[in-house]
């Protein structure tokens, strides 16, 4: 089967985002520079250090990233969400309050309707998360 990951988009904070990640879910992070690609010598100079693709892995996680912006610029909205779906209650409260941090805690995290723990928020570089534990799963 198919896997579908996330992919964000950034305008020029790359880095910056996708190491904050890491710092909040922990995994690898690998980087790779506008300069260190073939892109390179058909690139402003000024656009060098810029993240052409950023790849943070774990277990069962997967978030790719890019400071490449298409011609028409970045567009933020609503239409997607990054969902989280953790394996213990500790991991959904640490996530959620280190994803939180400078960021807009939307719904805090409470057992909803279906049984789970669940919450969302919009961390700092304005991407959506959701948070979710089963507890009746595990």
């Amino acid at each position: 089967m198919a896997f579908i990951n996330s992919y964000l988009t950034f305008n020029g904070n790359c880095r910056e985002a996708m190491t904050f990640y890491k710092d909040c879910l922990g995994g690898e992070l690998e980087l790779q520079t506008i300069g260190e690609s073939p892109l390179a010598d058909k690139m402003p100079q000024q656009m060098k250090d810029s993240i052409l693709h950023a790849t943070l892995t774990n277990d069962k996680l997967v978030l790719l990233g890019s400071d490449m912006v298409a011609n028409r610029g970045l567009l933020r909205g609503n239409a997607v969400s990054l969902m989280l779906d953790c394996n213990s209650e500790k991991e959904i409260k640490d996530c959620y309050a280190k994803l939180s941090a400078d960021g807009v805690s939307a719904h805090p995290l409470e057992i909803s309707f279906w049984g789970a723990l669940f919450g969302d928020l919009t961390d700092k570089f304005g991407n959506h998360w959701l948070l979710h534990f089963d507890k009746n799963k595990k």
